[in-house]
């Protein structure tokens, strides 16, 4: 027993070593930096959006319509006298609020099933995988598409339908590292302790898994904006009047040979946000190499 208990304290100091090698790293990282000065500029952007616009974004006003940008309307006005500016204030709100909700389900049911697949493994680990698989060997934007023809357009809709796209490769991710995992020492340990399957998964397999996961969720990001932008263009994301990216490129789009405004400002919005989340994840991807020195 007290081995065992060795083993396993051993293991937990070993993982803290780790842990602080680790934030080093990524403290250090420019291009982690650079994406996560973006992402909280977004972010802040995002909350002081009611204080920052400078006019209602639903507001119409017919004689202001199609302004070019200049003083007033920084970013002009689309074809109803709605202050892009304003609108792409709030449309950061919402993009960011589906890059959170998509992350809070992919996350946990990619590792679930990832975890679950690889700790088990035999027909667990063959039924599990082949569920993924049949979900990846479709696109991604058409079976986000299929589900929300079949759901109804709308927001809630739109996050729902691109969550249940973005799982599989979350879960195959998880999948190599517990099947890495599951016959080291510490989990042997474990499991010689009495510790139940349910406690491996949770207690040591998932931590262990959560760096490799967040780094893939990070650089998964950057799809989701794209795909959320493309339900919206298609009038399949949010509806209108929401000031949501993709949905006003699609208004947009019959006045953009004139006024250019229209759908370069969201446009510009969606490559500063997916370029931010790609930088972001490169940028943990190399702190987190084994092979960087700590």
């Amino acid at each position: 027993m007290s081995l065992t208990l060795n083993v396993v304290e051993a293991d937990r100091s070993t993982r803290m070593q780790e842990a602080l090698a680790l934030a080093r790293r990524v403290l250090r990282n420019r291009l982690t930096a650079m994406g996560a000065l973006i992402i909280g500029a977004l972010v802040l952007l995002a909350a002081l959006a009611p204080w920052l616009a400078p006019a209602d974004p639903l507001r119409q006003d017919l004689a202001l319509a199609l302004l070019p940008p200049g003083p007033g309307h920084w970013l002009g006005t689309d074809e109803f006298g709605r202050d892009v500016l304003s609108r792409l204030l709030h449309g950061t709100r919402i993009t960011l609020a589906i890059v959170v909700l998509v992350t809070v389900v992919v996350g946990p049911l990619g590792m679930a099933v990832g975890v679950v697949a690889g700790y088990f493994g035999g027909r667990v680990d063959a039924v599990l995988m082949r569920m993924t698989d049949v979900v990846l060997s479709f696109p991604g934007l058409i079976l986000a598409l299929a589900f929300v023809a079949a759901l109804g357009p709308g927001l809630d809709h739109a996050v729902l339908a691109i969550a249940l796209t973005a799982w599989p490769p979350i879960a195959r991710l998880a999948r190599a590292e517990a099947l890495t995992l599951r016959q080291a020492d510490f989990i042997v340990a474990a499991q010689l302790q009495g510790a139940s399957h349910a406690r491996v998964l949770i207690k040591h397999l998932a931590p262990l898994c959560l760096p490799s996961v967040v780094v893939r969720l990070t650089m998964n990001m950057a799809s989701v904006v794209l795909t959320a932008a493309g339900l919206g263009f298609l009038g399949l994301g949010a509806q209108p009047p929401l000031p949501e990216w993709g949905a006003m490129i699609s208004e947009g789009r019959r006045y953009m040979l004139d006024s250019w405004w229209l759908v370069a400002a969201p446009g510009a919005a969606i490559l500063a946000v997916s370029m931010a989340f790609n930088l972001l994840g490169d940028g943990l991807n190399d702190a987190l190499d084994p092979r960087q020195s700590p």
